[in-house]
């Protein structure tokens, strides 16, 4: 197998973070890392992500890793616009936590109807 394959999470120009579902962090790859810098980025795996989001925030992650829905949105910090989807993922059919992933949007992004 290809091992470049299996790194290609580190090669991309946006953040995810993947936590279990008592909200501990699992994974980050280096773009999240960055992102969470100033906050311990990657000494961030192993700590608890609820500890770093409002009450309403975690509410919501969940009751996503209750439901199985996802909930995605935009945000703007600092000037910076980001498309932010969380999503529970599975193991053995079950939900094993969230993923979230965060795409910065370039300034005047088309939008198209197909």
């Amino acid at each position: 197998m290809n091992t470049d394959l299996l790194d290609w999470p580190n090669s991309i120009d946006f953040a995810i973070t993947i936590c279990d579902t008592a909200g501990t962090i699992l994974y980050m790859n280096e773009k999240s890392q960055k992102v969470f810098e100033r906050w311990g980025g990657k000494g961030l795996i192993g700590k608890n992500l609820f500890n770093c989001h409002t009450e309403n925030s975690v509410s919501t992650i969940k009751e996503l890793m209750v439901t199985g829905k996802s909930n995605t949105y935009t945000i703007e910090k600092n000037g910076v616009k980001k498309l932010i989807h969380q999503t529970p993922w599975y193991s053995n059919g079950k939900i094993a936590g969230m993923v979230e992933i965060s795409i910065e949007t370039p300034e005047g992004m088309p939008h198209k109807v197909r």
